[in-house]
């Protein structure tokens, strides 16, 4: 089989232990490739893992969550993503038997976010899956043969399960969809970096501080280990070589009791084990052996080269060198340390790391630097203000945390579902907010027709959610900014297309055609009856960031054809500063939040066409035409933005808004 050559590489999970080995590799190796690595720098996670690469011109870092579709669909189409080398997860499973619902989360949906951009973009050649040994389950204590790539998969804990559960979604994806996946799965690994949660870094820096080491059960254990660089160039031996389709073991033959490592390393620093070694209590359950059978991997051209001995000591050295890579690890280093990986617990990285690339840098980077900020009503006495924001892998939600950055306005985003009030009740009480903002919410993947067939799940957020979070809200006598919609009107006989007669704050919805629309009519007729709500009806958003997929003229330039009709439109640029600005106004009611006037999709290809592409060309379809190819029907009409301008009344209508922040900010220059 002819070797598989990349391009553009997405590494999720980068800034962790193997994978920042592996892009570091790849980096060095291959300067034709472009490496671009995404991480959400959780606890385990820490930018210096990269230093190697990050003044290489092939490489680039982005802060996000591959829990963000989002985010993971822009990375695919700016950056022509043709491979995806998949590493992102929670991995310790002593963890997993504390907090297994983010196991579920991070590595079943993560995975299953990353495959859906796989299949709607349709670009990648290679998806490489890193799954784990423990999917097998534990092997026979007197077994000489090892678990070959067909073996039955029998996890045992939390953490292996829903790698199992990853590993079957990549197998439907490759199968329903023609993905070109490959998977891994490999034995432990130890090595510079690692995070000393982990047995082998845990026992040396316990080592060092003359602690004791503690050991699970009675250390009879039988685990097998491959040094990091090792498993590095299997990685890179499975990307050039790796057969699509196929799974890989990464394994050795050569296995180690638990306890002969906790005694190895005492001896690098000669310690007595008898004295240093402390039993403590075994996990729930603790397979007593993994045992990989990894002729496959060999027969494509990898090998082990590190012996046992000199890994360990190259690591002990790594280790005793870089006592405080880590920071304060002394909660890892427990015999049982699961409380370090609570929901939403992030490392921070320091001013010089920031400024490389973060999630809402890299993906809102043209609308950031155009945001313009209202100047505020000035008052003799300045209010403390302190932001609770939910929607935070969302648009508009992850715009919201630029802007309050930008005015040096205190926030923190959400971690409880809207659903569930106990968790809103302890967000509410951990933060202390003066406002809080609700841009989370259910609008369809990729577009509302979704919501047509998943309607429990849209009720759930749209209408439970939202009213949980007002109610809760209303309790603890706080503003709640919300982020609504104006798709739940349509033209009719007193509201004409093109009359210049829009919809008005009081006007009764009228448009019931889609799922979505409904949900959110519903749930605005409800608002009424909360006194501490601000809706804010955003129609097609518009920035001036035209990457974005979410973006209105960036869906209508990659549409085969259009309609043409006149609409009410948000653009973001200008009306979400507006928006804190309300917030700080305390204002409450129904706001059509939309730029004065209507603007039709003709009209905002012409400018596309003028400043942005001369050679543009679209061709437009009647509405008829377009209801053979969606599911629902799209609201179409024009709202009254009067009250808004009213009240802030440098507002500019749709058109010069566009050309204001979008289209002169893009503008290119034509050469005669």
């Amino acid at each position: 089989m002819a070797a598989y050559n990349p391009k553009n590489i997405l590494i999720t999970g980068a800034a962790g232990f193997i994978a920042s080995h592996v892009a570091n590799r790849l980096v060095r190796n291959y300067p034709e490739y472009k490496i671009v690595v995404l991480d959400k720098l959780d606890y385990c996670s820490n930018l210096k893992n990269l230093n190697p690469s990050r003044s290489s011109p092939n490489f680039k870092f982005v802060k996000g969550d591959i829990g963000s579709a989002d985010l993971v669909n822009y990375l695919l189409i700016t950056e022509s993503i043709d491979t995806i080398m998949h590493f992102a997860a929670q991995t310790h499973v002593d963890n997993s038997f504390g907090n297994s619902f983010e196991f579920t989360k991070n590595n079943i949906y993560g995975t299953h976010v990353l495959l859906e951009a796989c299949k709607v973009t349709g670009q990648i050649r290679r998806f490489i899956h890193v799954s784990t040994d423990e999917v097998y389950g534990e092997t026979d204590e007197d077994a000489v043969v090892g678990n070959h790539e067909a073996s039955q998969l029998l996890p045992t804990n939390p953490y292996s399960a829903t790698k199992a559960g990853a590993e079957m979604l990549v197998m439907a994806y490759g199968r329903s969809y023609g993905l070109p996946v490959i998977t891994t799965r490999g034995n432990n690994v130890y090595g510079p970096n690692q995070f000393p949660e982990k047995l082998i870094p845990k026992f040396i820096l316990l080592a060092m501080r003359g602690h004791p080491l503690p050991i699970h059960g009675d250390g009879s254990n039988v685990r097998s280990y491959l040094y990091c660089e090792d498993v590095a160039e299997a990685f890179e031996v499975v990307l050039h070589r790796g057969e699509v389709g196929h799974v890989y073991n990464i394994g050795t033959t050569k296995e180690r009791r638990v306890i002969d490592v906790a005694k190895d390393v005492c001896k690098l620093f000669s310690l007595e084990a008898d004295r240093v070694i402390e039993f403590v209590e075994n996990r729930p359950f603790n397979d007593q052996r993994y045992f990989l059978d990894d002729q496959k991997l060999k027969n494509i051209g990898w090998s082990e080269r590190t012996t046992w001995e000199e890994g360990l000591k190259k690591t002990m050295e790594w280790y005793t060198s870089n006592p405080d890579w880590w920071g304060d690890v002394s909660g890892a280093l427990l015999p049982h340390p699961r409380m370090l990986m609570m929901p939403g617990i992030e490392r921070h990285v320091d001013g010089a790391e920031e400024t490389k690339v973060t999630v809402s840098q890299s993906a809102n980077s043209n609308s950031q630097k155009r945001m313009v900020v209202p100047t505020p009503r000035t008052s003799s006495k300045k209010p403390h203000l302190k932001f609770l924001i939910y929607g935070k892998t969302g648009w508009i939600g992850g715009l919201l945390g630029v802007i309050c950055e930008k005015q040096g306005i205190p926030y923190e985003y959400g971690r409880g579902r809207l659903e569930e009030r106990s968790q809103l009740i302890l967000d509410i009480q951990n933060v202390k907010p003066s406002h809080v903002f609700n841009a989370a919410g259910v609008t369809g993947r990729p577009n509302v027709d979704w919501c047509e067939s998943h309607k429990q799940e849209t009720i759930r957020t749209n209408v439970v959610g939202t009213l949980t979070l007002a109610d809760v809200c209303r309790e603890h006598g706080l503003l709640l900014m919300n982020y609504a919609t104006g798709c739940i009107f349509e033209y009719d006989t007193e509201h004409l297309e093109g009359s210049g007669i829009g919809f008005k704050e009081e006007d009764k919805p009228n448009f019931t055609g889609s799922f979505y629309s409904k949900t959110k009519a519903m749930v605005e007729e409800l608002l009424k009856e909360y006194e501490n709500v601000c809706t804010l009806r955003v129609r097609m958003p518009i920035s001036s960031d035209l990457s974005n997929p979410r973006n209105f003229i960036t869906k209508i330039t990659r549409y085969n054809k259009v309609v043409n009709i006149p609409n009410s439109m948000t653009v973001l640029d200008e009306l979400l500063p507006i928006s804190i600005e309300m917030a700080k106004r305390n204002c409450r009611g129904i706001w059509n939040f939309t730029n004065p006037g209507a603007v039709s999709h003709n009209e905002i290809l012409e400018m596309y066409k003028s400043y942005i592409d001369p050679s543009f060309k679209w061709v437009n379809f009647t509405l008829e035409e377009q209801a053979k190819v969606i599911v629902a029907p799209r609201s179409n009409n024009e709202m009254d933005a009067t009250k808004l301008k009213r009240e802030f009344p440098e507002l500019l209508s749709i058109k010069d808004s566009l050309i204001k922040y979008v289209f002169e900010p893009n503008k290119k220059v034509l050469s005669n």
